[in-house]
Parts: structure tokens; sequence; C-alpha cells
């Protein structure tokens, strides 16, 4: 056996493992870690400008790729505690991130000394594991639990806190006789999978819910091919949105309170049987339950077994990895249909296309200051089919999900439940780290933009290129939307005169200027006509500078997003619907006017 500092034993651990990616900031407490990091050489690090936003880096990166762990760092104290948001994100999501804090001493925990905190108590409710090692011989075995808890089972993030002294006490340790732990994932027996088809079979227009744990368990061509075999429309939520095409003749639309379309809470609500897989059944998506729920029988599969039931009971709950449900069901689907004992469903299919050809919204204003319907039109146009979107929350991303288009896993990436404010620029970044080869797109409004805006330096130094969209309607649109309940305004607006920026017309913050200070560039578009020019110039800009670009559009302020507050059938609409195709240019399927729908 090698005699070696733990640290080193840990960074030889994490390359084992297959996470060689971290995001964070050096510290007092944290140093030793860093100095085993750099004479290993082969963990890449990105220097982040705030540890929160290093959490938010990891969770990109890990969210980009199947098999992904995503690393941040930080010293002790304050950066543990910063971190909080991105392990709550990541927890709410299934996502996993190994998050490692330095620590004081342990002869001097309990004392109150400087930056000392009980960080691994405070992170305990919103990771899988958090521990403060006290022995050093036991890193090893931490560490190789901390992976082994990451993967298993729903995926989640879990925290190692490590005090200054154990980092630097020697071990005995060989890399060569490390073994990482197997990987725990329930799997449904056939029975189960054959009660599952035996309901579907005796329903006359079932619909499959496609949710985030499709595309954890990399199963999402699989499940298309179910979703074929079985001929059966499906609505993707939020967190699964790409599972299958947009475009795909089976792809039935998105349902929900907020980031929902109008054909798919219809298709939803003429169902009588659900399928869900690897979802949830979150609030947003289903709203009112008795809504949601009436006149059909549901089927809940997914891998945590607290998760069923949890919401509602369902009618045959199965705990099970999502894709192992998935290949299990095509098999069987498969021998039922070789002989042929398979139901048609092109009738049904039939009826929930029409109405994705009959129920849209419009996107095509003309108006100045700009609708943000136009916005997305124009992304739809200038990005195509293999962009890959982040955003996090508020009116844009309600609104970019009602009105984008995703045609592939991993290329809507999302804080779903948590919804931290500042997600969307450091998670973007981590997105990038991932794959530079993939064009990325950022969707923020300015007070998400405006909560880490810091980090475009990260980019700049690093060469992280994307594009930020940035919608300014200068408001906390959002909360402002929640405001006409109770007829008022209030404190919602950040518009002011800026004395050094009148070009911003009372919109407040120079977001050029900020942006272009932090070393990137950007550009400012005041008019729907000029929205493509300017998103082709930033793929110039992009590309040859190697840098963030900020595409600022400065919206009208104040623009109410489709949405409701009980049921799925009671959806505001506060813009006209489109009449025409011409009124929806980019939607997946040319809307018809005979058929249009008030």
């Amino acid at each position: 056996m090698t005699k070696m500092r733990a640290v080193d034993a840990a960074v030889l651990i994490l390359e084992k493992e297959g996470a060689t990616q971290a995001f964070g900031l050096p510290g007092a407490a944290i140093n030793p870690f860093y100095s085993a990091m750099r004479a290993h050489g082969g963990i890449r690090h990105v220097l982040a400008r705030h540890v929160e936003a290093a959490s938010h880096m990891a969770e990109g990166y890990t969210r980009a790729e199947p098999g992904n762990i995503g690393i941040c760092i930080g010293t002790s104290g304050p950066a543990g505690t910063d971190m909080i948001t991105g392990l709550y994100s990541a927890s709410a999501d299934s996502i996993p991130i190994l998050c490692i804090t330095g620590q004081a001493p342990v002869a001097k925990l309990d004392k109150e000394d400087f930056q000392a905190v009980d960080i691994a108590s405070i992170a305990a409710p919103v990771t899988k594991m958090a521990k403060t090692v006290l022995e050093a011989g036991q890193v090893p075995g931490v560490f190789q639990q901390a992976f082994h808890l990451m993967r298993s089972g729903r995926p989640g993030p879990v925290l190692i806190d490590l005090p200054i002294d154990v980092q630097l006490t020697e071990i005995e340790f060989d890399i060569d006789l490390y073994e990482p732990l197997p990987i725990a994932r329930p799997e449904a027996t056939r029975g189960q999978l054959e009660a599952v088809l035996d309901l579907i079979e005796s329903s006359e227009r079932p619909v499959l819910v496609a949710g985030g744990g499709i595309i954890n368990a990399d199963a999402s061509d699989d499940f298309v091919a179910l979703a074929e075999e079985l001929g059966l429309p499906v609505i993707p939520t939020l967190m699964g949105w790409g599972v299958i095409p947009d475009d795909h003749a089976l792809h039935a639309g998105m349902v929900g309170l907020q980031t929902q379309h109008r054909y798919g809470n219809e298709n939803l609500l003429a169902s009588d049987a659900v399928i869900g897989i690897g979802n949830r059944w979150a609030n947003r998506h289903t709203g009112a339950l008795d809504v949601y729920r009436a006149g059909r029988r549901f089927v809940h599969i997914d891998i945590e077994p607290t998760q069923i039931g949890r919401v509602f009971a369902p009618d045959l709950g199965i705990v099970s990895d999502a894709g192992a449900a998935i290949r299990g069901l095509l098999e069987l689907v498969r021998e039922r249909k070789a002989a042929g004992s398979l139901r048609d469903r092109t009738a049904w299919v039939a009826e929930t296309q029409e109405r994705k050809a009959t129920l849209q919204r419009k996107t095509h204003f003309d108006n100045v200051p700009i609708k943000p319907q136009r916005v997305y039109q124009e992304m739809n146009a200038a990005f195509g089919r293999d962009v890959r979107y982040v955003s996090t929350i508020g009116l844009s991303q309600i609104a970019g999900a009602q009105l984008l288009h995703v045609y592939r896993p991993r290329h809507w990436i999302n804080c779903g439940q948590a919804g931290p404010l500042g997600w969307t620029l450091p998670a973007a970044l981590g997105v990038v780290t991932a794959d530079p080869t993939k064009t990325v797109v950022a969707l923020s409004g300015d007070y998400d933009f405006q909560f880490l805006i810091e980090e475009l330096a990260v980019g700049a130094q690093f060469k992280l290129p994307y594009i930020h969209v940035l919608v300014n309607n200068s408001y906390l649109g959002l909360i402002r939307q929640a405001q006409r309940a109770f007829d008022m305004d209030y404190h919602v607006s950040l518009a002011f005169d800026n004395v050094n920026s009148p070009e911003t017309e009372g919109y407040g913050v120079d977001h050029v200027k900020v942006a272009e200070g932090l070393g990137c560039k950007a550009i400012r578009v005041r008019e729907a006509g000029d929205l493509a020019g300017a998103f082709e110039q930033a793929k110039k800009l992009m590309e040859e500078h190697q840098v963030p670009v900020v595409v600022e559009v400065i919206l009208e302020r104040v623009t109410n997003i489709s949405m409701g507050a009980a049921g799925i059938d009671a959806i505001n609409e506060f813009e006209d619907l489109a009449e025409g195709p011409e009124d929806a240019p980019t939607a997946t399927i040319p809307l018809r006017p005979a058929a249009v729908t008030a």
C-alpha cells in the first residue's frame, strides 16, 4: 500500500469514478484539496465568482450528458451555505452533484471557530448524504459511498465536508484496489408490466406522460420506440421535454397551469387513462387534482418508492427505474403485437393531432416595444433543431416553454422544482463546459439575469461561448402577474432613469455595458424585425471571440402570459389566438384556419 494524504486519495477516487470536472473557489480550509488537484493534474476546474454559481455550474454540467457528475468545491463556512441553493435545486430535480467543502480542524469543531459551521446538518435535508469526515482513514469509504448514493435509486446530490487536518493526514491507500460500488436500481417485474399493459389495452384513450426520470435513465430512444409500438400520444412534463421530438406525430403537447400548450391540456382532458413514467405529478403540471383526475385511471412508475401515492393514489403504482420499465414494456408490447392482440389507436392519435393543428397561440406580433411571443418565434427560426436551451423560472421561461421547440433529450435544461433566480447563467456555463461543440442558448428575464450576472466573467475567462437571450421588461414579471389577484403592482418594478445610460430609456440597468465590462459581447434589440439579424450577429460574435454573447430584447413593460390558477380546464388567454398559419409561422403543425377554435 502507498502512503499519501487523504486528499490525494480523494482526487484519485474522483478520477476512477469518472468525475473529473470541478467548479469552485479555493480558500484556506480547502487549499489542501486544491493542492491535490494541482498535483494530480487530471481534474479540470472552472473558477466561479460566487460559490452558489459554482453549484449551479455543476448542475448544468451533470444535466448536459448521461453519466456526468459535476463537482462544486468551496472552503469552510459561507462557501457551504452559499451552495445550499444548488444542493436544493439538484435534490428537487434528481440531479447528482458532489459538493466538497473545507472545514475547521476536528479539535475546533463546536468551538465557534472562524468560518466553522455544521454544514452537514444544514445540508442534510437537501442531499442524499451530508457528512463531516472526522477520521482520515474514512475518506476513501465516504467518497465511495457518495458515488454509490448519487447514482443509485433516485439520483441526487451529496456533500462531503473535510476538516483541514483530515485532508492533510496521511493514510494507506492503493487506487488499483479501489472499485466503485455497484449501482442499485429497482426493476419492475414482468407481472407488474403485464398489469400496466392490460390497463392500457382496456382503455379507449390512453396517454403516456414522459417525466424527467426517462432522461435520467438515458432511455428516451426506448421510450419513443414504446410509444410508437403502442401508437399512444405522449405528453412530456417540463423535465421530460425533449424525450420525444416536438414535431413527432405522437407528441400531444405539454400539460399544466403554466408551461403548457392549449392542445396539451385538451388532449389530457380527453383521455381516460394516464400512464406516468419517471414523473412526480408536480402541482404546476396537474393543477387542481379533481379536474386532472376526473374520469381517468392512473399508472405511476417511478424509481423512488416514496413518490408513489405522494400526490394522489394511482390505480397502479410500480417502483422501477424508468429505463428498466420501458424496456420491459417494449418487450411485452412486441410480443402482443406479434400475436395480433394490440388495439389500433390511429383514430385517437389523429384526434390529438387535430387539436395540435387547431389550438395554437399567436406569436407573430410586430409591436414596439416587442411582445415576448415574437422573441420565441424568432428563436425557433434562428436556432433550429440542435440548440440546447437553458432556463430557470419567470414569465420568460413559462412563455418559452409554451412557444419554443425542443427535439432531443437534454436540450431543454431547466431547474424545475426549486426555480432559483440566477440559476440560468451559471448553469449555461456548466452545460457549455460539458460539451463546447453544441450551440447553447440561455433564456432569462432581467431579474434572473441580474442575480448572478458576475458569472459572465467566468465565461470570458475560460472561453465558454454561448448566447444569452435576455428579455427585458424591467419587471419581476411573474410576480407582477401574480399580484393582479391582489389588485396591486407593489415593489416589482426594476425601472429607473439611469443617469449614466440615458439610452436605456427608463429601463434601468444597462445590461450591455455590464456585459461588456465583464469581458463579453452584447447586442440590444428594440424592434421585432431586427431579432433575426441580432441572433445571426450573436452567432458570429460567439464564434469569433469565444465568449458569452448577450442579446438584450427590450420588451413591452406589461405582458400577461397564458396561465391558470386552478384547473387545467381554466387557462386564461391574455393575447389574441392564432387565426391562420401566418400568426404562428414556427408552429410544428401549420394552423388550419377552417378549424380555428375560439
